[in-house]
Order: structure tokens, then sequence, then C-alpha cells
């Protein structure tokens, strides 16, 4: 009994050995009382370097001071070709099959490629924060659970008739008209409407008999108020009750987008609208059914402008052009486009028309 019993106090002990309960690593990291730190070291800063980052540097070598980058290229015998260090984006996309494709418009190296944004537009803020929400909440639709909505019969109209040739004729349009207008589908937080670009348009007609200073003005006057290039659009064909002369340039353009989009919203409903006497608002029958809306600026609202006030002499007063400005909505109707644009601070009067 005893020799089992010393046995069973052998193995405990042998079992204790090898699995001890702290490992090498922890008796090496851990101290004890009787032994001894390590040795401050009496010289603190020796590692920092001696001398001054404010002395100046010794001369570069002879051969880099007799290196001269000018004359090493122009030494060449044949120059490099441009594509081994250039690359060059196709003015025109040729298809997917195309060897030579044209680079996406986030590469700072594409021909489309537009830097920024650069600052946070208080209007595209007010938008993502306050309108887009209050635009899903006005406009919700709450439709049950296993609801479908009722299957509408064709848009288009066939041809009914004797007639033989019917049968592979395309199909008619709708009554009333031939143009099939958008379908307005519920709005969710995917498809709330938005402002998509900005269309800012100048017809100066002075320039037909008056020069070319009318174009001038309102060349600067645009890119003044959009921070953009203007595009310059001459006439198509003679037309006598306008006066207008075939190849001769009579308008100009800018498209916006993004950032300056945004300015340009914020000055014209806060600063510039805001000061017209006696405005009643844009006409409720604006609009082409798609969600787009337009509206015009005489020229002394135009004067109104933050960049052209600051700046008023360099602008003769009679060549200030008057602008149509066109609001380009994700909106598949007028009626989603107006109320959008009422909320960015747009009013609108008179008899409305959906």
């Amino acid at each position: 009994m005893a020799h089992s019993f010393n046995s069973l106090r052998l193995l405990r002990a042998w079992r204790s050995l090898n699995h001890a309960p702290i490992c090498n690593r922890c008796l090496q990291s851990r101290r004890t009382l009787a032994t001894q730190a390590a040795v401050a070291n009496p010289e603190p800063y020796t590692e920092l370097e001696q001398e001054s980052s404010l002395v100046p540097l010794q001369s570069p070598h002879p051969k880099a001071r007799a290196f001269d980058p000018l004359a090493f290229p122009k030494s060449r015998r044949r120059q490099l070709p441009p594509s081994r260090y250039r690359f060059r984006s196709p003015r025109y996309d040729r298809g997917p099959m195309h060897p030579h494709q044209p680079l996406h418009p986030s590469d700072p190296a594409s021909r489309e490629f537009v830097p920024g944004p650069f600052s946070s537009p208080r209007v595209e803020l007010a938008y993502h924060s306050i309108i887009a929400p209050d635009f899903m909440t006005m406009c919700y639709q709450h439709t049950p659970p296993g609801f479908r909505p009722l299957e509408k019969g064709p848009r288009l109209r066939p041809w009914v008739g004797d007639n033989p040739y019917f049968a592979n004729r395309q199909l008619r349009g709708p009554r009333g008209g031939d143009v099939l207008r958008l379908l307005r589908r519920p709005i969710t937080f995917r498809n709330v409407p938005m402002v998509e670009r900005v269309t800012v348009h100048a017809f100066c007609k002075g320039a037909l008999k008056g020069g070319s200073g009318y174009l001038h003005v309102a060349g600067m006057i645009l890119q003044a108020i959009t921070n953009q290039r203007v595009v310059v659009h001459k006439a198509r064909s003679n037309e006598q009750g306008w006066g207008l002369i075939r190849g001769r340039p009579v308008s100009l353009t800018v498209d916006l987008k993004g950032e300056d989009m945004y300015h340009f919203l914020g000055k014209m409903i806060n600063v510039v609208l805001p000061r017209i006497k006696d405005w009643n608002g844009v006409r409720a029958t604006t609009g082409d059914n798609s969600g787009n809306l337009s509206f015009g600026l005489t020229p002394d609202v135009v004067a109104g402008f933050p960049e052209i006030e600051i700046n008023y002499d360099a602008y003769p007063t009679k060549l200030i052009p008057g602008l149509y400005v066109t609001i380009h909505t994700t909106a598949s109707c007028d009626k989603d486009a107006r109320l959008l644009l009422q909320q960015l601070g747009i009013p609108f009067y008179g008899k409305i028309v959906d």
C-alpha cells in the first residue's frame, strides 16, 4: 500500500516538472527583488547628433557640379520616342474592342478629369441632410406586404385594319401626340430627385449688328459667375425675322456640374433672386414634362451677382446680356422637379400644369 502511494507521488511530481505553470519566457521577463536592474546610462545625450542642421553642407563632388542637365539630352543623337514616357489619352472612344482605350475620368491623365472637390457647398450639404429625407417622406406611398400594382396596357397601339402592310408596321403612338412621356416611379431612398446639371445660356442679338463686343462681355460675365469656360455657338441657318446669318457667332453656353453647379445655385437663390423688386417667382407652367425647368434673368438681375458687383466698371452697362437658366433634374416629371426647386428656395406662381 505504501509502495503504491509513493509511486503516485512520484508520478504527480514528474507531471508538475514537465508542465510548469510559468514558462521560461515569463521567468526571464520577471525580475525578483534579489536581482539587480540595468545600470542607468550616465550620458543620455550620446545618441543625439552632434552637428546642427543649420550648418552648411559640404560642397558637392566636382563631377556633380560639372553635370549640365540641359546639355545631356541635347547630346543624344536620337531622341526618345514620346510613347515611352508619356501616354496620350485618345480623343474619341472607338468602342470596347479597340486596343487604344480612353482612361477613366478619375485618372489625372484623362481628358475628362476634373480636379476637386475643394469645398463643401452649402446647397449640397442642405440637400443631403434636409431636403432629400423630407422629399422622400412627402412622396412616400405605403404598400402592404404582398401588394401587386395593377398591370397597365401597352402604351403603343397596334394598327387595326385590312391593310396587309399593317402586320410589320411599327406601333402607333399614344392618342393626342406621338411623344411618350417618362413614367413616374414611386419615390424611394434609391431615386430621390436631385439636381443633375445646370445650363446657363446667353443669346447676344446685338452681336449681329453691333460687333463682337457683346460676345466678349457676355463671355466674361459667364466665366466670372460660373467659373467655367464658355462654349460659343454659331447660327446654323439664315433667319430674316431674327436677323441670323449662317456661320456667325450669336450665343454662349456653359454647363455646370458638381461643385460649381451648387455654388452657382447658392449665389442665385440666396443673393441674386431676393434682390429683385416685385418678383413673384418662376412661372409654374415652365418645364418640358421630363423634369427640366427653365427661367430667364434680365440684364439688371445679372448685374446683381457678387462677381459683377465687385468689378462693375469692367462691364459696359449696355452690353450686359440676359441669361436663360435651365435646371436639369433626375425627376421624371415636372411636378417632382418643381417640388425639389421649391425646397431649394425658388418660388413658383401661376397655374400649375402637370
